[in-house]
């Protein structure tokens, strides 16, 4: 608890005669208190700034400050008072505020209504006494919220009659507007904290999916291997890997989940999980599909508006070809050495998670030297500019040339004329592009 201040009593130092009186004087004294508010971010420092200033407003040598929330009639405990000798804050340590129960200031508090007290004698077994020996005259200020008078502040003099000349509306007008104020710093203080935890969670689920995400791109005397993964928020939903199959054969997969963030990186792992698990044993694409969609159908049934589209290929550096199957996903575009454009939108099926009992269609294709393939999630070419343009499939192809030396050359070229095309670093949504060059 903290300990009384021992002095004397003393005369008050603020008597009425001191009070502001002068309507300039008066101005001159408030506009000077707020500008010094306004500067400050620490309630515990706003409150010890209000509580100087406040005695040449309203008078009195001597303050209280009350609250009865969270507790039953007539408790209430002591949040301040002048005569301590450390200031204690009452947010932070609460432990340590005296709680009393009943009384003279039990009375005040309870009763909801702001009072002014001429003549005051408290008796010793008060159980407040200790901080209302010296009053002779008090005013109570109630501090409302919600309708109720959760908080109060007591200001008291020695001598009688000392607050005649205030005007008790203007002083809990003024209590309760600088009582809100406090809150809204203590408030912004504790969303601060949170927020920083909460970012550093974020941080940490994005460190997590990252590492989901292939470590190394394949290396082959066959392909040329790039990518680009940018995610809107710290984490997303978008999602990239490659599959070592028997016979030199590679698994190629690119998925985007519903929206983006950490919920969707959730559902992300669950789908590497679901993949990773399966790969081997599923010798064509659309079979791996079909059971990806089985086991999310299970998994998203109670997630509304959750799915998944998804595009699964496998290459076969034996004889070139490629078979493929995709659920929902944007048709990869396959640029041949001539610069001719084609999409592989032959095997079109629903988005996995949303039919349990859907078929995936398969298509196949063959990649010859000099073939560029992009695979890409809608967050590129969905992206829009000021003018609410999308940058689209034909400003993602002006970055595959015949004299483009590699596939890093055409992502980093699409990375670069994405960017000065929203004109931001910061997508609108997950961004994923993978770049395969036939050699």
């Amino acid at each position: 608890m903290p300990e009384p201040d021992d002095s004397p009593i003393r005369v008050a130092r603020l008597a009425q005669a001191d009070l502001v009186h002068d309507p300039d004087d008066r101005l001159a004294l408030v506009v000077e208190m707020v500008r010094e508010l306004s500067s400050q971010d620490d309630p515990q420092t706003l409150v010890s700034i209000f509580r100087k200033r406040a005695f040449k407003l309203f008078g009195g040598d001597n303050s209280l400050s009350l609250s009865r929330r969270g507790l039953d009639p007539p408790d209430y405990l002591i949040t301040r008072s002048t005569r301590w000798k450390n200031d204690v804050n009452p947010w932070k340590q609460k432990d340590k505020l005296p709680q009393l129960r009943g009384g003279i200031l039990g009375e005040l508090l309870y009763g909801d209504e702001p009072r002014i007290l001429k003549n005051v004698c408290v008796n010793r077994d008060d159980p407040a006494f200790d901080y209302l020996e010296s009053a002779r005259s008090l005013v109570a200020l109630p501090l409302y919220d919600r309708g109720v008078a959760l908080n109060m502040v007591v200001r008291m003099s020695s001598a009688a009659d000392a607050f005649d000349g205030i005007s008790v509306a203007d002083a809990v007008l003024v209590g309760n507007l600088f009582g809100r104020a406090t809150s809204s710093l203590v408030l912004a203080d504790q969303v601060r904290k949170v927020n920083a935890e909460l970012d550093r969670e974020l941080r940490g689920v994005a460190a997590i999916q990252r590492a989901l995400l292939p470590r190394r791109l394949p290396k082959s005397d066959k392909l040329d291997v790039a990518v680009s993964y940018t995610t809107a928020t710290r984490s997303g939903g978008d999602y990239y890997d490659f599959f070592e199959l028997d016979e030199g054969r590679l698994g190629v997969l690119m998925a985007d989940v519903s929206g983006h963030g950490t919920p969707a990186a959730v559902v992300m792992a669950v789908l590497r999980t679901m993949l990773r698990t399966q790969c081997l044993q599923c010798t064509a694409p659309g079979a791996l599909l079909r059971f990806a969609n089985a086991q999310l159908c299970d998994h998203l049934a109670s997630l509304d508006h959750t799915f998944i589209t998804a595009f699964y290929g496998i290459y076969d550096p034996a004889d070139g070809s490629f078979h493929y199957a995709c659920a929902g996903h944007n048709p990869p575009l396959l640029v041949d050495r001539h610069a001719k454009v084609r999409e592989l939108d032959e095997a079109q099926t629903l988005p996995l998670g949303v039919e349990p009992l859907c078929e995936f269609r398969e298509g196949r294709t063959t990649l010859q030297s000099g073939d560029t393939l992009l695979l890409y999630t809608d967050g590129i070419t969905e992206a829009t500019n000021a003018a609410h343009e999308m940058y689209g499939r034909e400003r993602l192809l002006s970055c595959v040339r015949a004299d483009v030396p590699n596939a890093q050359h055409v992502v980093d070229c699409v990375v670069n004329k994405l960017q000065g095309f929203t004109s931001s670093s910061t997508p609108q949504d997950d961004q994923t592009l993978l770049a395969i060059r036939i050699r």
